[in-house]
């Protein structure tokens, strides 16, 4: 019998990432069929390299957008852990126009 053409594959190659200011880590998977984004992030083996962030606390997203834990990877995903914010966006759009400058001036153009 011929294999079929739409059939899922039973193992997905899914990444993992997470991103510090400094450091950029992203981790390629193969996991099951059915496997959540949370149980990704397990197998990726990224908490044992940022002990110092709680990643089953911080939001997750696939490919940009928002997504739960219990979200059921597909192949080729791209599982991003977000860390927390460290300055809202407009505030730090407000402190660089107070200082007379703007997002993405670097030092030696002021």
């Amino acid at each position: 019998m011929g294999r079929d053409k739409c059939a899922m594959p039973e193992v997905l190659s899914v990444e993992v990432v997470f991103a510090l200011p400094a450091v950029q880590a992203l981790v390629v998977v193969d996991v099951e069929v059915g496997t959540t984004a949370a149980d990704a992030i397990k197998q990726s083996g990224l908490q044992a390299r940022f002990p110092e962030h709680d990643l089953d606390k911080l939001p997750i997203g696939v490919w940009g957008q928002r997504v739960d834990r219990s979200y059921r990877v597909k192949d080729g995903d791209r599982v991003e852990i977000y860390r927390e914010l460290q300055l809202d966006p407009r505030e730090a759009r407000r402190r660089l126009a107070q200082a007379g400058r703007t997002m993405g001036q670097t030092l030696d153009e002021e």
